[in-house]
């Protein structure tokens, strides 16, 4: 991934959710659809892909799961940010700050009828 690309929205809402601790898929899936209330939900097949796409970009690799964690009938699958990872979300959450300063700049958001 280049600096300054842009990140597809799951994949924004992947890293945000690895970026204080590891977590494993549904975990992940999860943690999205509770912080977005429920208007964004990671299906198995979006959400594995995009892990798959983020490991492959060296975004963000896959670690041992913690001493104790269920299994829940398998291993489950551990993911980490990495140091890539952690500047492709600083540069998302900056560009998306810049959006909204602009926003504010110009109103939107005070006034439902400017919206």
């Amino acid at each position: 991934m280049t600096r300054h690309t842009r990140l597809k929205p799951h994949w924004f809402h992947v890293l945000l959710s690895l970026a204080d601790r590891e977590l494993h898929g549904t975990a992940i899936m999860a943690e999205v659809l509770e912080r977005t209330e429920g208007h964004l939900r990671l299906w198995p097949g979006k959400l594995y892909g995009a892990l798959r796409e983020l490991t492959d970009e060296r975004l963000i690799c896959e670690v041992d799961p913690p001493e104790g964690a269920p299994t829940e009938g398998g291993k489950r699958r551990f993911y980490a940010i990495t140091s890539s990872g952690r500047l492709a979300l600083h540069e998302e959450v900056e560009r998306l700050a810049a959006l909204v300063r602009v926003a504010r700049a110009r109103a939107v958001g005070s006034d439902p009828e400017r919206a």
